[in-house]
């Protein structure tokens, strides 16, 4: 006997699954708070080492003004790099997918690149292009280029053979191929990519930093650590954590609404 979904039912499901997405970020936010709380307690760690929440929180307050400062100059740096990087991986896959005497010289070297360390790589550009935004744009999308490439070559290598086949047959060119069906095939990996780059790329702006700046989360939280001011060095840490986060979540809404093709079979039932 055939069971009928009880649309009412339904309906109320959906209401508060949606509750639950609103609610979730305060849900986690107090368990992780909760966290590092009892952390404190039960380690006994002194404030210069693990300073409780109350003591971060009072210096967000505080030095807000001092912190929103430096902030603005990580967030113009990480911004700017991850759209500088996401165009520069995909001016490289798609010229490696089209012609294989590109994709035989320049795969080595992007996978010699990835076998620098960065950090290492961090002096050089700040010897190369100074103390200003320019060192920490191109350090943020150094780390940027190489998944954003990975992921969009790979989208464009993969795409359905039947559909390439039919176009050919139907006398399409190779510009053709490539606008019409291997783009828009490849598109969900490139998503894939840039979600992942969207996430690392505060890392860049902030090693930048580190190596040699007069200002940013990442100079201060060096100054702060110097001066044993811990409390200071994780007011930063919550200020990147939070951009992180809504910029993974303003690119991902974005990257959702530009490819509604593409499938996603954990959304919840309707």
């Amino acid at each position: 006997m055939r069971t009928q979904n009880n649309p009412h039912t339904n309906k109320k499901a959906l209401s508060e699954y949606r509750w639950l997405i609103l609610a979730r970020p305060l849900i986690i936010i107090i368990a992780l708070i909760a966290t590092w709380q009892l952390l404190v307690i039960v380690t006994g760690a002194p404030k210069y080492m693990l300073p409780p929440p109350a003591d971060v929180w009072h210096t967000l307050i505080a030095r807000h003004a001092v912190l929103l400062d430096h902030a603005k100059y990580t967030i113009a740096e990480t911004v700017i790099g991850l759209f500088a990087g996401a165009a520069l991986g995909t001016l490289a896959a798609i010229p490696m997918a089209l012609f294989s005497p590109v994709r035989f010289w320049l795969m080595p070297i992007l996978l010699v690149s990835q076998a620098i360390p960065f950090f290492a790589l961090a002096p050089l550009l700040v010897l190369w292009l100074g103390f200003g935004l320019a060192s920490k744009i191109a350090m943020a999308a150094l780390i940027i280029f190489f998944p954003v490439t990975v992921a969009f070559f790979d989208g464009l290598s993969r795409t359905e053979t039947g559909w390439l086949d039919l176009a050919r047959t139907m006398g399409a060119s190779r510009w053709r191929l490539l606008t019409h069906i291997r783009l828009p095939a490849a598109l969900p990996a490139f998503a894939s990519g840039f979600r992942v780059a969207t996430a690392v790329a505060p890392i860049g702006a902030v090693i930048g930093e580190w190596v040699g700046s007069s200002h940013g989360l990442g100079y201060l939280m060096l100054h702060a650590n110097a001066r044993v001011q811990i409390d200071m060095v994780f007011a930063c840490l919550l200020i990147l954590c939070a951009f992180s986060i809504t910029q993974y979540f303003i690119v991902d809404r974005v990257l959702r609404a530009a490819l509604p093709w593409q499938p996603d079979s954990l959304k919840p039932v309707r």
